[in-house]
This record gives structure tokens, C-alpha cells and sequence, in this order.
């Protein structure tokens, strides 16, 4: 899908990746998500968002992982199989949504920080809305929480499987992708070593795009 300049969405040819497509080196499948789609069916209408924004985060490699210590209940997801969500909830208040890389095992996800809306905006701008504050389409998913919520997604979706066609949350390639200049730079809301830019520039986003969240720099805290 894609968005003409009146606004309407165009279908575009496209393809569902399989599971080994996200078994590869987690950098690769953050830079590559860039400009992918994420469809999320439900009964109260559909919503489809271009991924703008993302950060990679390892496993024992990485101190800002929540792998980074080896498994747990809450981060279980992170190792088992590429192409399911780790879902889980920031500091009791709302949720953020990963995307799994990497062979099983081998804790990796990606985490998909903000989006553009193309398909179902007034719907996403509702969910937003019934919790707060949404000023203006472009904040709609812009950063993980709004993400979240516009998606309709919470801990429940932890595992979801978006590599099948008929399932209830989809990612879409573009098989002819737009040109795209993608920038780097220090995760947001990471503290500690995993900050350091020199070491961690593990976020990704699309040039110019007006979705993309603020960054801002954090002590004290790991995400």
C-alpha cells in the first residue's frame, strides 16, 4: 500500500516475509523494516502503518537487551522463533512492540518505535485519543507507546506470528520499494553503557519523515 497526494491509499504489489527472512542479523532486519508495512486486522476496522522508525537490541551482547541477562517470563519471546512479536509493558504504564530476529535462540528483536498511518487513521487517531492527547495525524504513532495503541496491540499480541498472510497482524515488503535515506544515531530512552553512541547507534529511521519521534537522552534508566 502506499498514499497518493490526495490522501487515498493505492495498492502496491507486495510480499509477506517468512520466518527465515527474520532469521539474519538483527541490524539488517531494523534497516530493512524501514518502509515496510504493518497491517493489523479487527473487527472494528483495519489499520496499516509504513514503519518510519525503529532500534535493533541483541542478547548477551547488549546491555540495553531485556535478553541481556538470559530468559525470563517476560521476555520468552525474544527467544523463540523470528517473525513473532515481543510485546511488553513499560513501567506499568503502556506497551511497546518488537518484532523477533535472529536464529531461535538467540535473543534479538527489533523495536518499531513509529509509523505513518496510510489505512485506517481515523480509527488509530480514536484509540489514541480515548487516552490522551493526538493533535495532529503524524503523532498518531509517533513512538512506541502511540504505536501501540493505534495498533490495538497489548501483552496479549506477545508472540504473534506477522509472517502469515491470514493472520490478524501482517508485514507487508514492498516488492519495487520507494527510494529511502535512512539516518542512525544513540536508542532513546537508554542509559548506561548500552547509551553509548560510539558502540549503540541502533536506531534507524527514514530521513525527513515527519513521524519520526524526538530523541531524547535519559540517566539512570535501561528501556
Amino acid at each position: 500500500m502506499s498514499t497518493s497526494t490526495d490522501g487515498h491509499v493505492q495498492a502496491v504489489p507486495w510480499q509477506v516475509p517468512g520466518p527465515s527472512w527474520y532469521a539474519r542479523d538483527v541490524h539488517l532486519v531494523a534497516r530493512d523494516l524501514l518502509g515496510a508495512y504493518l497491517e493489523r486486522r479487527h473487527p472494528d476496522g483495519d489499520v496499516t502503518l509504513r514503519i518510519t522508525e525503529v532500534e535493533a537490541y541483541g542478547g548477551v551482547d547488549d546491555p540495553a537487551s531485556h535478553a541481556f541477562r538470559g530468559p525470563t517470563a517476560r521476555n520468552r519471546s525474544m527467544f523463540g522463533r523470528p517473525g513473532r512479536l515481543y510485546v511488553y509493558r513499560h513501567l506499568g504504564l503502556h506497551h511497546c512492540v518488537n518484532v523477533v530476529c535472529g536464529p531461535s535462540g538467540e535473543a534479538a528483536a527489533v523495536l518499531l518505535r513509529a509509523g505513518e498511518v496510510v489505512e485506517g487513521a481515523g480509527l488509530a487517531r480514536r484509540r489514541r485519543e480515548e487516552i490522551g492527547r493526538c493533535d495532529s495525524d503524524r503523532q498518531i504513532a509517533r513512538g512506541p507507546a502511540r504505536l501501540a495503541v493505534a495498533l490495538d496491540l497489548v501483552l496479549d499480541h506477545d508472540s504473534t506470528d506477522v509472517t502469515d498472510p491470514d493472520g490478524a497482524l501482517v508485514l507487508h515488503l514492498p516488492v519495487d520499494p520507494l527510494p529511502r535515506t535512512v539516518a542512525t544515531g544513540a536508542r532513546v530512552g537508554v542509559a548506561g553503557e548500552g547509551a553509548d553512541p560510539a558502540r549503540f547507534a541502533w536506531r534507524s529511521w527514514l530521513v525527513d519523515e515527519p513521524t519520526v519521534s524526538a530523541y531524547r537522552p535519559v540517566t539512570g534508566r535501561l528501556r
